[in-house]
């Protein structure tokens, strides 16, 4: 703990200059799991890299104690051997618990708990003039509930306390066919009102198949059920898994996975993205290739490849949720407009431990109101998107507006398309912009700047520099940018700073 207030300290008085010349400044983390492109000049960033440890587990409390920067996997080998484990952990390994707190984060134990942040019972923050604080339900209430979901524009989290629950060596999955998207919300439904259930999804595997998926936390193995690991390169990926069940039987199978290969079930492959790699460089698709590469189709080094590759901007990654009842509506929509599948499917509950209208305020409330749902449905949409810029972004755009039609949300860890008053429109700005000036945070990004794709300046720099516009030429000579991807993913190391000053016009 020492180490780490001398840390914070260090980090405060940082804070403190950038505030005293009121410049702003971003969160350097070390590496992302979010399909934006972020640029970290040598003097626009405060370094939090460093904060990754687990400072403590409370057995009595079901409580630990986490820097922001300390990943999933991490975070679940610390609290394992004390029998517990957190009862919302994002399913790449290298999502951290910051990243989980000031991003949203739904995962298939959401149905019962809600979105990460739910689970976070107090956080210390560094805030926008270098103050240190603490905050909670009771404490400085209003900027806990805010910083949710506000990508680190109110201030610095360097320390959450998160709730643990019981955990058990296996979740016993039960995997039931579906016809239909419809037919898996009724699944879902029915699965929510059983108290056994503690982890529910689903995948869409085209407009008339797909699976739910329902685990329950078990110590002992029933009679027939065998177990089914995913975390080896020998293991299949999860959802060609579950699709070869699905092609077997068209009745529920039940199978025992060890709990962390569960959790971390969708990293290799990241879900079913890394399929997309093969397809770009001719290379066959199967078991024997899979287990070659396998060091390559883990998430970090997926995103450390995706980021120096450039290809984020020719991928449609997005993850929205609808109401239940607009579900059948949406799946139809993208069948005509991207027929990209799989899709993945996820129940999320907006309700938590708190009801107050700041909570999760950039994302989980977004002007829902008095009648928002409690239950919304989060589809994962991820494929390679329309090869002209600007019919990319045409797409992106008309998925944005097809979700707020629904009265849906659009998780923003990903590239936003929206105009300025778009944005505004859905997210309650009166409150978020009262929460900056009270805390100091004015002068800092705010969450538009952070998340917003400026096609405009992309398109002005392209006509005004032969530079940037014969550079984009030969990357789009294929397979340059794949392989220079590939080539600093299997160097490893820093991949989102840049080297310098940002120069000023």
């Amino acid at each position: 703990m020492e180490q780490h207030n001398s840390a914070v300290s260090l980090l405060a008085s940082q804070v403190k200059q950038f505030y005293e010349r009121q410049k702003p400044f971003r969160i350097y983390h070390g590496s992302t799991n979010s399909t934006r492109q972020s640029q970290y000049w040598a003097d626009n960033f405060v370094d939090t890299s460093k904060l990754s440890n687990v400072l403590s587990v409370d057995t009595n409390r079901k409580v630990a104690l986490v820097e922001p920067n300390v990943p999933m996997d991490k975070l679940v080998v610390a609290t394992l051997p004390h029998g517990l484990v957190p009862p919302v952990v994002m399913e790449f390994p290298g999502i951290t618990a910051g990243g989980g707190f000031a991003g949203t984060s739904g995962e298939s134990s959401s149905f019962r708990y809600g979105f990460f942040d739910r689970t976070v019972i107090s956080i210390e923050m560094v805030l926008a003039n270098g103050e240190i604080i603490k905050a909670s339900s009771t404490e400085n209430s209003d900027i806990f509930y805010g910083a949710a979901a506000s990508f680190g524009t109110l201030g610095v989290t360097t320390l959450l306390e998160i709730e643990l629950i019981d955990s058990k060596p296996f979740v016993e999955l039960t995997y039931y066919p579906v016809s239909n998207v419809q037919e898996a919300v009724r699944k879902f439904e029915e699965a929510t009102s059983d108290p056994l259930n503690d982890y529910l999804d689903g995948i869409l595997f085209a407009k008339d198949s797909g699976v739910v998926c329902a685990g329950r936390l078990t110590d002992t193995l029933k009679d027939g059920i065998s177990v089914q690991r995913f975390s080896r390169a020998r293991d299949p990926w999860f959802y060609l898994h579950a699709k070869k069940l699905l092609a077997k039987s068209k009745k529920p199978v039940a199978e025992a996975i060890p709990l962390v290969d569960y959790l971390f079930r969708y990293d290799r492959g990241g879900f079913w993205v890394g399929a997309y790699a093969f397809q770009y460089f001719v290379t066959p698709f199967n078991r024997v290739t899979r287990w070659a590469l396998d060091r390559f189709m883990h998430t970090r080094v997926m995103y450390h490849a995706l980021h120096k590759s450039g290809h984020s901007k020719n991928y449609i990654i997005q993850d929205v949720a609808v109401p239940y009842e607009s579900a059948g509506e949406f799946v139809d929509y993208l069948h005509v407009s991207f027929r990209h599948y799989p899709l993945w499917l996820c129940p999320l509950r907006q309700t938590g431990k708190s009801e107050s209208s700041l909570y999760g305020l950039m994302a989980q409330r977004a002007k829902a109101g008095a009648n928002a749902p409690t239950m919304l449905l989060n589809v994962g949409i991820w494929g390679p998107g329309p090869t002209r810029r600007r019919a990319f972004v045409q797409a992106n755009r008309e998925l944005e507006r097809k979700v707020h039609e629904l009265k849906g949300q659009k998780w923003l860890y990903a590239h936003a398309y929206y105009t300025e008053a778009e944005f505004w429109d859905i997210y309650d700005r009166k409150e978020y912009d009262e929460l900056r000036a009270k805390y100091h945070a004015t002068y800092l990004p705010s969450v538009y700047d952070k998340v917003k794709v400026d096609v405009a300046a992309e398109e002005r720099a392209m006509r005004e520099s032969w530079t940037i516009w014969l550079l984009a030429m030969f990357w789009s000579i294929w397979p340059l940018s794949g392989l220079y991807g590939v080539f600093h993913a299997a160097l490893g190391g820093d991949y989102l700073k840049l080297r310098g000053k940002k120069k000023v016009a």
